[in-house]
């Protein structure tokens, strides 16, 4: 699977983790880098057209509370972020909303958390049906 990673700097440290975790996958890091401070947009976008264009299938993104990433990824025509910080809401984001990029709040979670978190996600199909037709009215 193709994976795109993005943190601002309160979910740095997590992006670490799920990096090393999560290797077995192709993976891509849109950064940042440290912990200095730094603009979540700036990581969020470019994120949101890697996955929105195909180049990879699913985006995870993380910052303090999630809600400024998933604010900006949304702004994408064919992106679907869903701030999740329990394994059910992940399976649900997948099963129900066909969300492909997770977003996860890295000042609410554990560590262990968001790899449960991460795998749920990754490992959960869309299940089509009666939430195709609810998905398909969310683009404007």
């Amino acid at each position: 699977m193709r994976i795109a990673l993005g943190a601002d700097h309160a979910g740095f440290a997590y992006k670490k983790i799920l990096l090393a975790h999560l290797g077995q996958n192709e993976l891509k890091d849109f950064g940042t880098y440290s912990t200095d401070s730094v603009d979540y947009p700036d990581f969020a976008h470019p994120l949101a057209l890697a996955v929105e264009s195909g180049e990879y299938d699913l985006g995870i993104l993380i910052c303090g509370s999630a809600n400024g990433v998933a604010m900006a990824a949304n702004k994408h025509q064919d992106i679907r972020a869903a701030i999740c910080w329990t394994v059910e809401l992940a399976v649900l984001a997948r099963t129900h909303n066909n969300a492909n990029v997770l977003c996860l709040p890295a000042r609410f979670i554990s560590e262990a958390d968001a790899q449960a978190i991460c795998d749920a996600f990754l490992q959960t199909d869309f299940e089509g049906g009666r939430h195709a037709n609810r998905v398909n009215k969310i683009s404007c």
